[in-house]
């Protein structure tokens, strides 16, 4: 029965309907018609109404953009038609030849004209979009081209893949489309800027960060990172046919979809090499990262006539340019510390202009890359961005050295605080010792109070900042020795919420042995560490005391987390904290049991992580296994059951190989999630 006029149902349709078009004009179009607070009233009332009445709740409701709760696992998708990959040309004559190829296998003559359909090629992640009744039903990413990982919940969260198609009434009744996730030059550095602020590991590009946001098992992460996609094409389009691919674009543009807007019919190849001459020198001007061009025969009867190779069309070319570099020279090469205490090599260079902006630092790493690359300084070096934004040293321009070029030492002890400078077997990072080290403090003292460490309900980074900022805290410890007025001087901190937080402190005392561990934020010591370690001691006290004979002698604490927690202890600045959480009242209770899982193939298998993951953080992963049964520790032994392999993997990957240990990559990882 149709809605009558009046009712909830109908008010929620006729909201939904006004919202998507709104999104459109915004996000699309970016033609908003009306401001963000009229943009926002709509959505409450849509979001009372549905509160009200869950039952008209639907898929393609804006509300549903919010993310899910998180997944056990991705599942697998087949692809209704292969998702193919591209052939490459690189330069002008392989483009010229590509259209003598297209040319002599339709048999017509080398001077008649072809016109072709130029997009700019958007580095992000290939994914495929199902639409059954005009409902987006399946979003996936393109795997091997046949199979790929079911992402639809991700998918839902990204404003610019339409829930519900604009012309869903004269859309096809299956409708597959094909587009590239990505994310802008501004949001990629905010991820990152977060991510160091946090003391995670940077994306490598834009493209990673994409690649991993879309792979989240929890949407919320996903959807809280501003993603966009670009359609390009098509799959499947049931009962409807396109003369040209220009017509294709024109048809995902009618159905709310956002497809390139530089995107350009060109008549000849000639026309073509003027239109990649152009966005070759002009692609710094775009919000996001392109690494060429992709040109496709416009005619879709010659598109069939041309047909398919292995698993690439005849019919399109990926033209590839070339990424831009630069030379400079390094006067000198400084070391950062971050917030967890890692010391990375930076090197400081003469001001130079690549991809559109003025360099004068590079990340250098580890003390491994400084050696790989072997920079020194007073080199002449090249360099390049990395996805257009991280400023990256490529190599040294050796035939210029004079001999006056000096190599890198790592220092021994800290720059900031003159702690000593740790580097543990089988790392590559140097970390400073200091437990107090102002370049970290805040971090830690974040960490110490979050709820997998001591669990103090307020005690967030504005908080943390201001206390670290008005010198009221400058170890963990002195989060004891707060009062109540010092807590209420700080901005927007009224006396109920500030003696809601020292009661939160109080509170936080007698936390469980294994949680005061972890909180100490000693290198190598995770959860599953801490609880096989404050497991084997009666108390603190003897912790500290224990020798790495003694550590190490515990079943699944190898000697370099023995010698890390060893050397944490024997720190001075260690001593006085601990002196002062026992002077505050700090005792920890009895380590807390969990109850075990005891089935599965990770259920008492050590996994060692190296190198980058895509899809997941290092905490992440490493959270999953303990939660599936397994160990996640931090060396390789004879012991180790599985090794996972990320990007640039370190000295790990290596010492797997040479131990004959089971080496995984991020897919065998994830498929062995998926059998738990």
């Amino acid at each position: 029965m149709p809605a009558e006029k009046d009712s909830p149902a109908a008010r929620a349709q006729e909201l939904r309907r006004e919202i998507n078009h709104h999104n459109y004009r915004y996000y699309v179009l970016d033609q908003p018609e009306i401001s963000d607070a009229g943009f926002d009233r709509l959505m409450r009332e849509l979001e009372r109404i549905e509160a009200a009445h869950p039952e008209l709740i639907t898929p393609d409701s804006p509300t549903q953009r919010v993310g899910a709760a998180p997944a056990e696992e991705l599942g697998t998708v087949e692809h209704r038609t292969p998702m193919l990959s591209l052939g490459n040309a690189f330069g002008t004559d392989e483009l010229v030849a590509f259209d003598r190829r297209v040319k002599r296998m339709l048999d017509m003559p080398e001077a008649a004209p072809i016109a072709y359909v130029a997009e700019l090629k958007v580095d992000g992640l290939a994914v495929s979009l199902t639409y059954e009744g005009g409902v987006l039903t399946i979003g996936a990413t393109r795997g091997d081209g046949v199979h790929g990982e079911d992402i639809t919940q991700n998918l839902r969260t990204i404003n610019t893949i339409p829930l519900r198609l604009l012309d869903a009434a004269g859309a096809p009744r299956l409708l597959e489309v094909r587009g590239e996730v990505f994310l802008s030059h501004e949001e990629f550095k905010r991820i990152n800027d977060e991510r160091a602020a946090s003391g995670e590991a940077l994306f490598a590009n834009p493209r990673n960060a994409a690649a991993g946001s879309v792979r989240q098992l929890d949407s919320r992460i996903t959807a809280g990172r501003n993603l966009d996609m670009i359609a390009h094409g098509l799959g499947v389009a049931e009962e409807r046919s396109f003369e040209t691919h220009w017509d294709r674009l024109e048809f995902l543009r009618a159905c709310g979809f956002k497809v390139s807007p530089h995107a350009q019919v060109c008549d000849t190849v000639d026309e073509l090499i003027v239109f990649c001459d152009h966005w070759g020198e002009s692609k710094h001007e775009l919000p996001y990262e392109i690494d060429g061009v992709v040109a496709k025969v416009n005619s879709a009867e010659l598109q069939e006539r041309l047909g398919y190779v292995s698993r690439s069309p005849r019919w399109a070319v990926a033209y590839k340019y070339p990424p831009e570099e630069a030379t400079t020279v390094v006067r000198d090469i400084i070391v950062s510390v971050g917030r967890t205490g890692a010391m990375t090599p930076v090197a400081i260079m003469d001001p130079v202009t690549v991809s559109g902006s003025t360099v004068s630092r590079a990340v250098l790493h580890n003390e491994d890359e400084v050696r790989r690359k072997d920079v020194r300084v007073g080199d002449t070096v090249i360099i390049h961005k990395a996805g257009e934004v991280i400023p990256e040293l490529v190599s040294v321009v050796t035939s210029k050295r004079t001999g006056k070029e000096k190599p890198f030492h790592m220092p021994k002890k800290c720059p900031v605080c003159g702690s000593d400078a740790e580097r543990l077997p089988d790392e590559a990072v140097t970390r400073c010792t200091g437990i107090a080290c102002p370049a970290q403090l805040k971090q830690r003292i974040f960490f110490f109070g979050s709820r997998g460490a001591m669990d103090i309900e307020g005690m967030g980074e504005v908080l943390v900042d201001q206390l670290v900022e008005r010198g009221l805290v400058k170890d963990p410890a002195d989060i004891y020795f707060l009062t109540q007025e010092q807590v209420a001087s700080l901005d927007r901190m009224a006396e109920k919420s500030a003696s809601n937080v020292i009661a939160a402190i109080e509170g936080s005392k007698r936390r469980p042995l294994n949680r005061l561990l972890r909180a100490l934020g000693i290198p190598h010591v995770g959860g599953t560490v801490a609880d096989v370690v404050a497991a084997s001691f009666a108390g603190l006290e003897e912790i500290r005391k224990a020798s790495v004979e003694e550590l190490s002698d515990i079943e699944g604490i190898g000697p370099v987390i023995a010698e890390s927690i060893a050397v944490f202890f024997r720190q001075e600045q260690t001593k006085v904290l601990m002196k002062k959480l026992r002077k505050a009242g700090v005792v920890p209770e009895p380590r807390a049991q969990s109850p075990p899982v005891t089935e599965g193939p990770l259920v008492g298998k050590s996994v060692v992580f190296t190198g980058e993951l895509s899809g997941y953080t290092r905490e992440e992963a490493e959270e999953l296994v303990r939660r599936l049964g397994g160990r996640a520790t931090s060396s390789v032994s004879k012991k180790t059951d599985y090794v996972v392999v990320g990007e640039n993997p370190g000295s790990k990957h290596d010492k797997a190989q040479q131990l004959g240990v089971t080496i995984l990559d991020e897919d065998g990882f994830r498929r062995l999630v998926k059998r738990s």
